[in-house]
């Protein structure tokens, strides 16, 4: 039962959406604005750096929290225990697609890099800098997180996550992936936007 409260947690809490708190106080709706996807890269697109950031930490922080919880849940100290894991990916789950603003969420990257940060820290932070680097060297937002996320694969393996989490961290990705599908459309077009760095 502790777990299954765990999991539902996680989702709950990934889906309070940062970029629509942060864009709400500035008076605009995130959604009708850029692309009208409720993350970090529109955010960064339509009302500068500072607005960005603090949704990049509170996304980010969702990711943790998730994870946390369900390594308390399972009742071990362990980081990497999978109920860590697939309570992160609950609250991916939960940016995704979330329940309080109609199941329409963003792409997860920020709120899966929590999860990384919280169960491999070292994947988290490498995955976090890749990300930022290939940012400013394409200036595509969604590029740099396509890329970043792929590799986050083999590192993970490399880096001892195996078994159900493995799976989980699989699960993670694949979704992420699916949640780019429309940016990845406008890369074969040549019209996916770019973000100011």
């Amino acid at each position: 039962m502790n777990l299954f409260l765990a999991i539902a947690g996680a989702y709950i809490i990934g889906s309070i959406d940062f970029a629509v708190i942060v864009a709400r106080m500035r008076g605009v709706d995130i959604r009708d604005v850029g692309s009208g996807n409720p993350g970090t890269s529109n955010v960064l697109r339509t009302m500068g750096k500072g607005p960005a950031a603090m949704v990049l930490i509170g996304d980010t922080f969702k990711g943790v929290i998730g994870a946390a919880v369900g390594m308390f849940a399972s009742g071990t100290v362990d980081f990497t225990v999978h109920w860590a894991f697939l309570a992160g990916l609950a609250a991916v789950v939960g940016h995704c697609y979330p329940i309080f603003h109609r199941f329409k969420g963003g792409r997860g990257v920020a709120t899966g890099l929590g999860v990384l940060f919280w169960t491999v820290p070292w994947l988290g932070l490498g995955a976090l800098i890749a990300w930022l680097i290939l940012v400013k060297l394409t200036k595509v937002a969604a590029v740099a997180s396509l890329i970043t996320v792929l590799a986050t694969l083999p590192a993970a393996w490399i880096m001892g996550v195996r078994d159900r989490a493995f799976l989980w961290v699989c699960l993670m990705v694949a979704l992420i992936v699916f949640r780019h599908r429309d940016n990845i459309a406008r890369l074969i077009k040549g019209s996916e936007q770019k973000v100011p760095t």
